[in-house]
């Protein structure tokens, strides 16, 4: 039996930050920088901002949820630009259109930082994304889970990962 390789801090932080540079290279051609990073035990404030949530969870040696964060006219924007469509477009095909785009980036980063953690031997599958909308909306912390936020910028937006793990 193998054993699998221990995931530090400094494997989260590469994974999450090579994964959201890249789906937002690959599906919108947008850059993103890292901005600032934390390891929090408490939860973030919420924004005062209408919000549109993705999450994803993995299952496995290693478990967890990830949640990324967006500014829901960001989350427009970076719909019209994965899909081709004006922002005309966008309004008229609702929540739907956006809520699917913004769970596919979900689920792509996710499933970037999954492998990295099979890559190292704690096997583990994606869980169906979930979208959440709000304004004030906050993310609780899952009980005995490591909490990692990470803050990134796109074209002047904030986006935010929230990655909880547990390892079995």
């Amino acid at each position: 039996m193998t054993v699998a390789a221990p995931i530090t801090d400094t494997v989260i932080h590469n994974s999450i930050v090579r994964a959201v540079e890249s789906v937002f290279r690959t599906m919108a051609t947008m850059k993103v920088t890292l901005v600032s990073k934390s390891v929090a035990p408490e939860t973030p404030p919420a924004s005062q901002n209408a919000q549109v949530i993705g999450s994803v969870g993995f299952v496995g040696d290693a478990s967890g949820l990830i949640y990324l964060c967006l500014d829901a006219d960001f989350s427009k924007h970076l719909t019209g630009r994965i899909l081709g469509m004006d922002q005309a477009e966008v309004e008229s095909g609702g929540h739907e259109v956006v809520n699917d785009a913004i769970g596919e980036v979900t689920n792509m980063t996710v499933g970037g930082f999954k492998n990295t953690l099979c890559d190292l031997g704690h096997l583990c599958k994606l869980t169906l994304p979930t979208i959440v909308r709000g304004q004030h909306v906050s993310i609780a912390a899952v009980k005995s889970a490591t909490r990692h936020i990470f803050h990134f910028d796109c074209e002047g937006h904030r986006i935010t990962t929230d990655i909880q793990l547990k390892l079995d």
